[in-house]
């Protein structure tokens, strides 16, 4: 396809997805929940055929010499198939928020103002390796009564044509039109470059993927964008806390899984508890084969911990997102070197304190600039689906419109309503 030809046909896909949006954002909630439910069926029954369609994809990856975490990432497994099935599932049973009106308030004039929450319209979505994604992002579409244009990458596009089929078969038995979700067809990158620039179809683009993908759109999008380019998250252990939770829940931030962005990439200490509790941590760390690079005072902790992998840290490696088995840490003085350390090198995604101390808890939850702030929990929790969205897009560091995982809600907007009786202004 030449670049003309990618024109045309981005500009006709954009053409058909602001019509479907139209329909969309009019359709009865009975309606979207028929397509939730009626794509659920079609996944579980066509477990089979999809997992032909992703061998193929597979196979692509592994002969173009692709890294074996990036191809688990690629996997349609029934496990995956049936998670995205529950997800349609759970969204078709989640209230109705379209068309609900918010604050209404009588003023002194005799009107009443409120806000109505409405679809964004149009947005384009565009992601690399997990073809689940295709998934997720059609049914959030589906049920916040938008319309969707997906772009996913090279490396799945056999799966995620297949799943787009799907959908679009199931939109069109509960009478809703094919073209509310449409996927594109060619793996040419051209494509990307004219959907990120279509003002006139398209009201914003969701990029997920590496931070070269997001930065470029970010960059050239004439739409507004919904990103986050790092994951640069911290577990801070205060004085005083528990102990034990502590090793806990920084196991699990850091070693739960290693590649997602919301596990942990630094772990501070305060200097009063951090003889007690780096010895315990690092053998845990030592143990799963996580490399720790440490400062000065935390390495002449750890340096006793039996078969630890040790290293300086440099001052890179305090914005760091490793998306590994390594963690930064950092003795600090307390929580006021702790906020400031956050605010300096996180990517503001999500941060979190352990700590016994009510005060210093209600600081970090006050100070710390991020979009999602915990007390004495893991940041793995930081998931749509855990906070109960019943789904996300994606998770945005951005601070207008949408901030932190962003599920039904961040897929609409508010425009302000107004109910009069023949009122004037005077």
């Amino acid at each position: 396809m030449n670049a003309l030809n990618v024109a045309e046909y981005t500009h006709t896909l954009g053409l058909q997805a602001k019509t479907a949006s139209a329909l969309m954002a009019k359709a009865p909630s009975a309606i979207k929940n028929k397509a939730l439910k009626a794509l659920a069926r079609l996944l579980r029954e066509n477990v089979d055929a999809l997992q032909v369609d992703n061998a193929r994809d597979l196979d692509r990856a592994r002969t173009a010499g692709l890294a074996e975490p990036m191809v688990d990432r690629l996997k349609l497994s029934p496990k995956v198939l049936e998670t995205c099935a529950e997800g349609c599932e759970q969204l078709a049973a989640m209230p109705e928020i379209i068309g609900e009106i918010l604050g209404m308030k009588q003023q002194p004039s005799g009107i009443r103002v409120g806000q109505m929450r409405v679809p964004i319209g149009v947005f384009g979505m565009i992601y690399e390796s997990r073809p689940n994604v295709t998934i997720e992002a059609a049914s959030l579409s589906i049920k916040s009564g938008n319309a969707c244009i997906l772009r996913g990458g090279s490396e799945a596009i056999d799966s995620n044509k297949a799943l787009a089929k799907l959908v679009q078969q199931a939109l069109a038995e509960a009478g809703l039109p094919q073209d509310a979700v449409q996927l594109v067809q060619t793996t040419d990158r051209e494509a990307v470059g004219q959907l990120i620039a279509m003002p006139q179809f398209v009201d914003v683009i969701i990029p997920r993927g590496g931070k070269g993908l997001i930065e470029r759109i970010s960059r050239d999008a004439k739409v507004p964008v919904i990103k986050h380019l790092d994951g640069n998250c911290h577990t801070y252990v205060d004085d005083p806390c528990d102990i034990a939770m502590a090793v806990k829940v920084a196991d699990n931030a850091k070693t739960n899984k290693y590649s997602p962005c919301n596990a942990s990439e630094g772990l501070l200490v305060a200097r009063g508890v951090a003889a007690d509790f780096l010895p315990k941590i690092g053998a845990v760390y030592a143990a799963k084969g996580v490399e720790m690079r440490g400062c000065p005072e935390s390495l002449a902790i750890l340096k006793k911990v039996a078969g630890a992998q040790l290293a300086q840290a440099t001052e890179q490696d305090w914005s760091e997102e490793y998306l590994a088995p390594i963690i930064s840490i950092k003795v600090v003085a307390g929580v006021d070197e702790a906020i400031a350390h956050i605010n300096h090198y996180s990517s503001h995604h999500t941060d979190a304190i352990l700590t016994t101390n009510h005060v210093h808890a209600q600081r970090f939850l006050r100070e710390v600039d991020s979009a999602s702030v915990m007390v004495n929990a893991s940041t793995r929790f930081a998931d749509g689906f855990e906070y109960g969205l019943g789904a996300e897009i994606g998770i945005s560091t951005d601070k207008f419109h949408a901030r932190g995982p962003v599920g039904l809600e961040g897929l609409t907007s508010l425009k302000y309503v107004v109910l009069g009786d023949g009122e004037v202004r005077v």
